[in-house]
């Protein structure tokens, strides 16, 4: 009730306002406003009313179509780049080096020796003859003798001749038949000498979703060799996917046997400095100052001098032939705590030179969100980091290797070697899941499945990026390579024989090229501040106004709205008036006759022919109520009748 009564006097005070019309709110906002042009228009002639009235309606057109635009700039939230170049001592990067061969082939021999033969013997019938089908017809099936075919038609090789393109025909290598696409025909006779060399055939991996199934694509390339090792990979990535983890560490590469010297400016380190994690790739990597354990070491100040050099040892003649086709060390400079990338940002060193990287650092600095769609730490990514369990930081590359495992486990039922499984989940390998090479390969060339990594990761907003400059020469020279082989030898072997050579040994020095690093940082476009200055400079040029005409301006629409209650109200109070006429059509009953009609039923007007009715009753005794009437106060009479009576 109190509520009502004090909207009730609001009102009341609002009627007070500078009209009770729109027409005179009008006419009072355009002859007291400060705003250039609407007071023109209700004092001027009626000629220059007109045009006074268009050219305000133009230029508040223009006005309104400025700040559209730049509400729309301000709302995209752009950024500006900014460089600045500081000095420091800075942290020396973390530094992992590995194996371009993942596992020694004297330990993974008895684990790859059948695969070893399978590829033997397919090289064999296809480089025998200048016609490898004419050499697959000759050597028929004597060659497949002792293989392991059904190792080898899990994911075969084939030949293609793609000499009529909607028809291509398809050779099985250790078969006799010869099949178009989905239809198998016996092999034609072996083609003669005159069309042999101009036959052209491609070599292939075939991938199908079950054993046995026609529903199979094949993988060509322009060269065998990439076919070779494409294959190589996928059928030992299912061997070695059986194979504890335990065991793959112990048949990689060791520490003491790969870092021959180690020297941090003018400190010693050796192989313990490193800390070791299992790289699907490359085996057993070390990373040196990752800063797990330890504080990260700081570089005293730039230059070779002051930077880490490492001797390191490949031992090239273990390599697997068909696994690794480059020699070398791959080494990577990253951030501390952050899972070393080698296989998107590693660098190749060449055995036998002695490689110099100097190094510039870049720090990046991205605004976050609305600005950019950057993350802190990666929590607020959908994907589960599977790289967390190394204790690394997040980074978009483990979140685009973990959300395509994620899709692997989805619709393959299982987990690919080369990246961390989820809990519950197995390796893919050709016994338990006979077509999970053909699932990856049909996920690895989706669009759709890619696009969805890359719309769900994110990029970090701060992120330091190593520009490296690598410059190489021979190590050692052939004047000190005796010495320099005989010192290693015997301090890796205790031997007095050399057992180091050139095409096994690397050299590596990497320092900061100066302490000079720069900053590239984001800001922020455009600002409140931008935003006000630019709207009021507009419509300061337009219409020569300011703030407080923006005030006069909302003061008249809050008095325009006051107005529209109020004539709601009164609207709803003349449509209850007209709905209480209407349930009496007379005039309206005093309030003697309503006491009458309900107190006193002598008084009631009775109905004709209810007289009969009415003898019947004896009369009822008592005074009569007295005249309400005279209560109600009556007009003065007017003038003219008093002089009437007189």
């Amino acid at each position: 009730m109190n509520l009502k009564k004090y909207f009730v006097r609001a009102l009341h005070r609002l009627q007070k306002g500078p009209g009770y019309t729109y027409k005179e709110l009008l006419v009072w906002y355009c002859d007291n406003t400060n705003t250039h042009g609407p007071k023109r228009i209700i004092k001027e002639g009626p000629k220059k009313k007109v045009i006074w009235f268009f050219l305000t309606l133009l230029f508040a057109s223009l006005v309104f179509w400025q700040w559209g635009i730049l509400i729309n700039t301000y709302l995209s939230y752009n950024v500006t780049s900014s460089l600045s170049i500081g000095f420091k001592t800075m942290k020396f990067p973390a530094v992992t080096v590995c194996n371009a061969n993942p596992f020694k082939y004297s330990e993974a021999r008895p684990l790859l020796q059948e695969l070893d033969r399978l590829i033997e013997a397919a090289l064999e019938r296809i480089l025998q003859h200048g016609d490898p089908v004419a050499s697959l017809l000759l050597n028929g099936s004597d060659s497949s003798e002792g293989l392991d075919l059904e190792l080898w038609n899990q994911i075969p090789l084939v030949l293609i001749d793609e000499q009529d393109k909607d028809n291509p025909v398809i050779m099985e290598i250790f078969e006799t038949n010869q099949s178009t696409t989905g239809n198998q025909t016996a092999a034609p006779p072996a083609p003669d000498n005159s069309t042999a060399g101009e036959k052209k055939y491609k070599l292939a991996v075939k991938l199908c979703s079950h054993p046995g199934s026609n529903n199979c694509t094949y993988r060509n390339f322009t060269s065998a060799a990439q076919a070779v090792t494409e294959w190589y990979i996928l059928q030992s990535t299912s061997i070695l996917s059986k194979v504890p983890l335990q065991e793959r560490i112990r048949m990689g590469y060791q520490a003491e046997d790969m870092i021959l010297a180690c020297l941090y400016g003018a400190e010693p380190c050796n192989y313990k400095n490193f800390t070791q994690i299992y790289h699907p790739d490359h085996g057993n990597c070390y990373i040196f100052n990752w800063g797990m354990d330890k504080e990260a070491l700081n570089s005293s100040n730039p230059g070779a001098e002051f930077g880490l050099k490492l001797i390191l040892d490949i031992s090239q003649q273990d390599y697997i032939p068909y696994l690794s086709s480059a020699a070398g060390a791959r080494l990577m400079l990253h951030q501390q705590k952050s899972f070393p990338f080698l296989k998107d940002q590693g660098i190749y060193a060449m055995a036998g030179t002695e490689t110099s990287i100097g190094v510039l650092v870049d720090e990046l600095e991205r605004m976050g969100y609305p600005y950019s769609d950057c993350t802190m730490n990666g929590s607020d990514v959908p994907v589960k980091n599977l790289y967390s369990q190394y204790n690394t930081s997040y980074s978009i590359q483990a979140c685009l290797r973990s959300c395509f495992q994620s899709h692997m486990v989805e619709i393959c039922g299982c987990g690919h070697y080369m990246f961390p499984l989820p809990e519950g989940v197995t390796y893919c390998n050709n016994e338990d899941n006979p077509g999970w090479a053909y699932c990856y390969s049909s996920l690895r060339s989706s669009i759709r499945h890619r696009q969805i990594c890359i719309d769900s990761c994110k990029e970090t907003c701060n992120d330091t990026q190593y520009k490296m400059t690598i410059s190489m020469a021979d190590w050692p020279s052939e004047a000190s390579e005796d010495w320099i082989f005989h010192i290693l030898s015997y301090e890796r072997d205790m031997s007095t024989n050399v057992t180091l050579d050139r095409n096994g040994v690397i050299k590596l020095n990497i320092y900061f090229q100066e302490y000079n690093y720069r900053t590239i940082s984001e800001s922020a476009a455009t600002t409140i501040v931008w935003l006000l200055s630019n709207l009021g400079g507009q419509f300061g040029f337009w219409m020569g106004g300011s703030v407080l005409c923006l005030i006069e301006f909302g003061e008249i629409i809050i008095d325009s709205l006051w107005i529209t209650v109020i004539n709601v109200i009164s609207w709803c109070k003349g449509l209850k008036q007209k709905r209480a006429r209407a349930r009496y059509p007379d005039a309206p009953p005093t309030v003697s006759e309503l006491v009458e009609a309900h107190t006193n039923l002598g008084f009631q007007h009775e109905e004709p022919g209810a007289a009969a009715r009415g003898e019947a009753l004896p009369p009822e005794p008592g005074t009569p109520p007295p005249n309400y009437d005279s209560l109600r106060v009556r007009p003065p009479p007017s003038p003219g009748t008093d002089s009437d009576a007189d």
